[in-house]
């Protein structure tokens, strides 16, 4: 298999499935497509394409809400068809739209959600090359993906499919960055089919079970994993975030035996279970808190004596199989990545039988590098894991002011882009050429450490443009600070600042509901978050909270002072303001800055 459709018709052969892709109807019913009808769909969208005057090379976009069988479908039938996809965030603004489908000069895009259709339509308005917008919902008035459809004859997509190779390109996928115009990173059927094969390795299951996605498709990690399913024949079940959780949620529903997260998911699954266990009273709260504190200790492939053993037998029957039960009960494996994970949440969820690896790597490397394994030995908490097969990874340590045994992480491998879209003067910035070989520089700062078998696992430390460097010349990586603190129950998200300035402080979004909680359990009478935040107590609870953390670290990097701010941070707001985050959650540390200059302004008065 070198080319992705290749899977489809490998899975076909192999492992037919008669629910290999499903998702709720209308009327919140699962409707399931088989190995077989993905597909014919994607044969007779491909043909319909093609006859619809598009020709290979031309590229198509993709936008949608939630993940749905019709855009695998509609992503294996343009591969076939040699046309090139360009996915799209439905988040972002119709002015990034112009720029991105005017720079990749598209003649047609796909959508899900019609006041999508409509956005796309107004953007088009200034994009001469797309002329045609379809949309995966029936409406009238509006261009169905159906009607494209060909069941009468097939145009010559045998053909066509047998020049495709592995090197031709299959995607342009535009990275949202946290500053700038987004850029178009250039991938191959090879740079995506390397991570599919050696990924699958990892995944632990079987044929036939069942998987849970929901991450956007339109990012390359989702859309990755979900080949990755298809190559290990699993039946793949398409949900929001929205209806996940309790008796009539996707998890109890599905019940799936692994899934693919980021870490705000898991860490609001923690703080939902911590609230509950504040709810409790009597015996039932020490058992919690007692399981609780069990995890803290816990360690991969421990050792147990035959009293821990008890011990841990306890906890498992009286409080971590309720935890289970609330992901469907047979939750092995949830991988995570775009995000540094919280030690503290992958040791609660470990510890509780529920499998939790980080996985580590960028769009522009397809996405994976490095993984963590389930088999013993292979994993080391609080790393990324270890290099995939055919990757390599060097730590440059020239590129910075760093410390002795960290340094900008570069990697080089069959995974890795062509390059940026129609920009040849980023490309020369992000490849660097050592001892005759070019290296790919992601920006990342980490260190490799010696872990079980004695493969070398990667710990990221910080991004490097994210690096503060005070007044007094000291440099402070911020990333392992805020992943620490936000392991509080009533600290919803922080950011630390102090770039040029004498001393780090932060701004901190609460928890509502873990600081609500913990108002009822103080018997402090609640109103509403911006009220509370102004009272005496409540900052002396985030004062006590920032005195537990910053002991752990070094002088320069703790934090002197705080702003408490009521204000969730999110990648995209109703009123169309400036979002905090990025599409895949990151902050946009400049625009938190200049929307809180004046609280800024206040701690370093």
């Amino acid at each position: 298999m070198t080319r992705l459709f290749d899977l489809l018709y490998n899975q076909l052969n192999s492992n037919p499935l008669e629910a290999s892709l499903s998702a709720r109807d209308s009327k919140g019913n699962w409707k399931s497509y088989s190995t077989a009808d993905v597909k014919n769909y994607s044969e007779q969208a491909a043909s319909g394409l093609l006859k619809s005057g598009l020709k290979p090379g031309d590229k198509v976009a993709m936008v949608i809400y939630k993940n749905r069988p019709e855009w695998v479908i509609m992503d294996f039938a343009l591969q076939m068809a040699g046309l090139i996809s360009i996915p799209l965030y439905p988040t972002i603004s119709i002015s990034e739209y112009e720029y991105i489908l005017n720079e990749a000069e598209v003649k047609a895009a796909f959508c899900g959600g019609l006041d999508l259709f409509d956005k796309l339509s107004l953007a088009g308005k200034n994009i001469p090359s797309l002329e045609n917008i379809y949309t995966f919902d029936k409406a009238e008035g509006r261009p169905y993906w159906e009607e494209i459809l060909d069941q009468e004859g097939r145009t010559d997509i045998e053909g066509i499919k047998k020049k495709i190779t592995g090197e031709d390109l299959v995607t342009i996928i535009y990275t949202s960055g946290t500053t700038g115009n987004p850029k178009g990173v250039m991938l191959t059927h090879s740079n995506i089919m390397h991570v599919i094969v050696e990924t699958s390795k990892f995944l632990e299951v079987d044929a036939g079970e069942k998987v849970l996605s929901f991450l956007p498709l339109c990012h390359i990690y989702e859309r990755a994993v979900s080949f990755a399913w298809f190559h290990e024949g699993t039946s793949i079940y398409f949900c929001g975030t929205d209806n996940l959780s309790g008796p009539q949620g996707d998890l109890a529903s599905v019940k799936p035996i692994a899934f693919t997260t980021v870490p705000r998911l898991l860490e609001k699954i923690y703080e939902a279970i911590y609230n509950k266990g504040l709810a409790l009273s009597g015996v039932k709260k020490a058992l919690f808190f007692w399981a609780l504190r069990l995890t803290d200790n816990f360690e991969l492939d421990q050792n147990l004596s035959p009293f821990s053993k008890i011990k841990w037998g306890i906890a498992d029957k009286l409080i971590f199989s309720k935890w289970r039960s609330a992901l469907g009960g047979n939750v092995r494996l949830i991988v995570t990545g775009s995000a540094p994970c919280p030690i503290k949440i992958i040791r609660v969820f470990c510890a509780s039988g529920i499998n939790v690896r980080e996985a580590y790597g960028l769009t522009e490397t397809s996405p994976t590098l490095t993984v963590n394994s389930v088999k013993p030995g292979g994993s080391v908490i609080g790393t990324v894991g270890y290099a995939i097969n055919g990757v390599e990874l060097y730590i440059d340590k020239t590129s910075g002011d760093y410390k002795e045994d960290e340094g900008e992480i570069l990697a080089i491998g069959p995974n890795v882009m062509s390059g940026y879209y129609k920009k040849p003067e980023i490309n020369a910035q992000v490849f660097k050429e050592i001892d005759g070989r070019k290296w790919f520089c992601t920006g990342d700062i980490g260190k490799l450490i010696q872990g079980p078998n004695g493969k070398e696992f990667l710990k990221i430390t910080d991004r490097k443009k994210e690096l503060l460097k005070t007044s007094g010349g000291k440099y402070v990586a911020p990333a392992p600070i805020e992943n620490r603190i936000k392991e509080n129950f009533v600290i919803d998200q922080i950011m630390v600042i102090g770039d040029k300035q004498k001393f780090v402080s932060a701004l901190i979004v609460p928890s509502e509901d873990g600081l609500k909680n913990w108002c009822i359990h103080k018997n402090i009478e609640w109103t509403n978050l911006e009220d509370m935040l102004k009272q005496d107590r409540i900052i002396a609870k985030y004062q006590k909270v920032i005195d537990k953390y910053n002991p752990e670290f070094s002088h320069i990097e703790q934090i002197k002072k705080f702003r408490l701010v009521p204000a969730v941070w999110l990648p995209v707001h109703e009123d169309d303001s400036v979002a905090e985050l990025t599409p895949t959650l990151k902050l946009k540390r400049r625009v938190i800055r200049e929307k809180y200059k004046k609280e800024i302004q206040e701690i370093y008065a």
